[in-house]
């Protein structure tokens, strides 16, 4: 990719990209730019990675196409402020696109603080780590297509991406986003159940893993409903339907759509 990027913010989710950018050789070492705060961080990102680091968010800014904000939401205000003025200097030259991956901070804000700059707001989810993470991305006023091919190309080093409206983003904050926490819940429950029913929970836990990972694999790649399935493993007065049985006695169906719910809801909140 053309020029170089900046990323502030050397957290898990800020490695994550910066490794899998550099493992496919979307950006060279030698083209990012990571600052970070913690001096033992900072050593790390250079030594494992070879980029260049700095604690200095300022020096991000310049001379850089794209710009990556992966901080926590509560330090974004004093950021936007620590950079307005070497943002203010930057007209008359080809302006960095800003993608934001803050949970709760709109595109209106980022624009507010960077004024005519081109933004663009996205929502990862933790898998993003393992490279199997997918994305939604929203472009603000100022971003063009080619800003949009830009995002969507630093993202698919991390796993699939969608384009949604931003009004959209609590939405897939609250499924994807918070999904992960789901699928671990599940999966322990399916590791206790197991054990509960006997088996050794290295073994359980093995076994309720591989499920949800080939139960996925083969719903991807046969692109059949997940209701089909369920209904072609549930033969008539077998053991599975006992099982799907007992779970909607439990409400697992609505516990889910609820917890979906209930977790869009709190992103909206935190935009406030």
């Amino acid at each position: 990719m053309s020029g170089k990027i900046g990323i502030i913010g050397g957290g898990v989710m800020g490695e994550a990209l910066l490794s899998r950018l550099i493992a496919q050789q979307i950006y060279q070492p030698s083209e990012v730019i990571v600052s970070e705060p913690q001096p033992q961080r900072r050593s790390f990102l250079e030594q494992e990675y070879g980029v260049q680091v700095t604690g200095e968010n300022r020096g991000v800014v310049v001379d850089t196409t794209v710009i990556l904000l992966a901080i926590k939401p509560q330090v974004f205000e004093a950021i936007a402020a620590e950079l307005a003025d070497v943002v203010a200097t930057l007209p008359g030259k080809t302006p960095p696109l800003i993608i934001s991956i803050l949970a709760g901070v709109p595109l209106s804000k980022l624009e507010a603080a960077f004024p005519l700059l081109p933004a663009i707001r996205a929502m990862p989810n933790t898998p993003a780590t393992v490279g199997v993470g997918i994305t939604a991305i929203a472009a603000g006023k100022h971003a063009s297509d080619s800003h949009k091919q830009t995002a969507q190309q630093l993202f698919s080093a991390v796993g699939q991406v969608v384009e949604v409206p931003e009004t959209l983003l609590d939405a897939v904050t609250g499924l994807s986003g918070s999904g992960p926490a789901y699928v671990a819940i599940m999966v322990e429950a399916l590791s206790d159940g197991g054990v509960a029913a006997g088996l050794p929970r290295a073994i359980a836990t093995q076994l309720a893993m591989q499920t949800v990972r080939g139960t996925v694999q083969l719903l991807q790649e046969t692109g059949i409903h997940p209701a089909e399935l369920k209904d072609r493993v549930t033969s008539p007065g077998g053991t599975t339907i006992a099982g799907v049985a007992a779970l909607e006695s439990a409400g697992f169906r609505s516990a889910l759509i609820q917890a979906v719910q209930a977790a869009a809801k709190r992103s909206g909140e935190l935009g406030k």
